[in-house]
């Protein structure tokens, strides 16, 4: 016996066919209104922002209390950016808070924000965001005295700068490798 493939006409009869059987709506589907949802991520990513622009001006200052004070501003951020469902923003804050830890010697907490900022950014195809998260992590790695890892994260970093046409930020990763090899 032969299956026949029933087109979109033959489900609508058999939808029309249930419905008058069952006394059911032929597509009975709840549709969620989406202008409010749009509306409070555009809300969401401008508070993100705005936030975003004070932490980034404390963190600029450079000194160990602004550093300090710009933490909590970014992980505010961080957390409006991922309501807003903006994971390249998201990533970009978790990647700063990684560099205040890091200016604050606290290298473990690094770590851990630029391995949060890592994955998300490689989601979003951002490779030169991902280049600079890696080499961020190689930096740690070398001033942790663990040249093998911090070599690893740099030759991740080189190839993803190169296919973007980072310049600059090639001759950083390669300067941050003959540091390295020292």
């Amino acid at each position: 016996m032969k299956h026949r493939h029933l087109g979109l006409i033959g489900l609508i009869s058999l939808s029309g066919i249930t419905s008058l059987l069952f006394g059911t709506p032929a597509f009975a589907t709840t549709v969620e209104p989406i202008a409010p949802r749009i509306a409070q991520q555009t809300a969401n990513s401008d508070a993100a922002d705005q936030i975003y622009g004070e932490a980034d001006e404390l963190f600029q200052q450079g000194t160990a209390e602004s550093l300090r004070q710009a933490i909590p501003k970014f992980e505010q951020a961080v957390r409006l950016y991922r309501q807003a469902g903006n994971q390249r923003r998201e990533a970009v804050s978790l990647n700063n808070i990684g560099a205040v830890y890091s200016s604050l010697g606290q290298k473990q907490q690094a770590l851990d924000y630029y391995n949060q900022a890592l994955p998300l950014l490689q989601a979003v195809g951002d490779r030169g965001g991902e280049a600079a998260t890696l080499n961020n992590i190689g930096l740690v790695y070398s001033s942790l005295g663990q040249k093998q890892q911090a070599l690893d994260y740099f030759n991740q970093a080189l190839p993803l700068i190169q296919a973007v046409g980072d310049r600059e930020g090639e001759a950083r990763t390669l300067n941050n490798i003959r540091q390295v090899r020292r």
